[in-house]
């Protein structure tokens, strides 16, 4: 199936996941060009300010794996929907935060709604499209991802600069109460038959799963350690102004990470064509490629240079979008897809990216920003190799593990079924 034989209702599905993806990481996102103003305004160190990004993802991360389980098991629209308005709120009301403890509550309320998101979401893709094309589709969704981060960055530096850190949270946070509305009106995507669901002991015996979550940490890790101090690195090291810095870094990602994820999904749905256990290849090979740009990046004086080869290291990185969700879909039968997807968030967020900023705080308040994210490039390789053992293990035992055998038995509705009907 090609994108021009979408139906109608395969288009809508596609077009508001995306917009809900880009408003989710606009939110986000936004803080982090906002960190300079905020630490000066709160008189924060670098570790305090890792705790903005850290309560944040605490929340995320113990929220995730619940409203994951929900989605699988009553509505996911209303899931999304629910999730999309209360973030909104959120972090509309981050900007009357009268102290940093009232900004740090605000913040990790964001997380309660965009837990909502990512598992419903994912699971809904992969109900209504064809598994052949899975990588691309979620690789589709995810370029929201990096638009939606790029311009939150963007934005953030742009109003931190013309009209105060607050507004930014204000602009920010009001399109995302309209789009919470139109996510109420997704339509429902396909269900087993079969009331049975997958046990969660049942997902943690396959060794694959597991493998994944693994990589997942160590490039989680990695990731948002460079979101989170990129803004701050470019502006207080690199001679960034704040308006140029959200132009130029936002600029910069949307471009390497949404052409990064178009690639990296293209190439592993290619390559599933010629060997289902391959689909995950191409993960180990943009991290390998990756991490000496960041690394040059680090180290370089010029302006230029500096967005250039940060550029191409969020262009390598962002090739595991699409083929990560796809390779927990494919290893996971559809009946758990939201909860596959919900304990993977729920163990990189809470044991990866809600560390990541303290971490990397608190070496740079003793070692110096440009040498505590040293640290990401490591994790970052060591991810790439742990993916490489995602394939070996898929090569050794499947894509469909013995373990859910049982589930695959079960004959789901289609996704060329579900287009037909939802044109109806």
């Amino acid at each position: 199936m090609q994108f021009p034989d979408f139906s109608r209702k395969q288009w809508r599905v596609l077009i508001i996941l995306m917009l809900v993806n880009f408003v989710n990481y606009v939110d986000r996102q936004v803080i982090f060009s906002l960190f300079p103003a905020i630490r000066h305004d709160f008189a924060l160190s670098y570790e305090q300010l890792g705790y903005l990004a850290a309560a944040f993802t605490v929340v995320l991360s113990l929220s995730t794996f619940p409203l994951g389980m929900l989605a699988d098991r009553f509505s996911r629209r209303s899931v999304i929907g629910a999730g999309v308005l209360f973030w909104s709120a959120a972090t509309f009301l981050s900007g009357l935060a009268g102290s940093f403890r009232t900004l740090l509550t605000a913040r990790a309320m964001v997380g309660v709604g965009e837990a909502a998101y990512a598992p419903a979401g994912t699971a809904v893709l992969s109900a209504v499209f064809p598994k052949d094309i899975r990588a691309r589709i979620q690789g589709s969704c995810d370029v929201g991802m990096f638009a939606g981060g790029a311009t939150g960055i963007a934005l953030g530096g742009i109003m931190a600069q013309s009209f105060g850190w607050r507004s930014a949270f204000f602009l920010v946070g009001i399109p995302g109460l309209l789009l919470g509305l139109s996510a109420m009106r997704l339509p429902e995507s396909p269900r087993e038959q079969s009331e049975e669901r997958m046990r969660l002991r049942d997902l943690l015996r396959v060794p694959a799963y597991l493998a994944v979550l693994l990589a997942g940490w160590f490039a989680s890790f990695a990731g948002y350690a460079y979101v989170a101090w990129g803004p701050d690195l470019i502006q207080e090291q690199k001679g960034f102004t704040a308006r140029e810095a959200g132009m130029a870094l936002g600029l910069t990602v949307v471009l390497g990470g949404a052409l990064g994820i178009a690639v990296g999904a293209y190439l592993s749905d290619r390559i599933a064509r010629r060997w289902t256990w391959a689909r995950a290849l191409i993960i180990p090979v943009g991290f390998l490629l990756g991490a000496p740009t960041i690394y040059v990046a680090l180290h370089s004086t010029g302006k230029l240079l500096v967005l250039v080869f940060f550029g191409l290291g969020s262009f390598f990185m962002s090739w595991y979008h699409g083929p990560l969700t796809a390779t927990i879909h494919d290893l996971v039968p559809p009946s758990g897809h939201a909860t596959a997807l919900g304990l993977y968030y729920l163990f990189v967020n809470l044991f990866a990216m809600a560390l990541a900023p303290l971490i990397i705080g608190w070496a740079a308040d003793r070692y110096g920003l440009i040498n505590a994210l040293h640290i990401p490039i490591v994790s970052q390789l060591i991810g790439g190799a742990c993916f490489a053992l995602v394939v070996f293990l898929i090569r050794r035992h499947g894509l469909h593990h013995p373990v859910f055998e049982h589930h695959w038995e079960k004959k789901p509705l289609l996704p060329s079924q579900f287009a037909v009907e939802t044109e109806s």
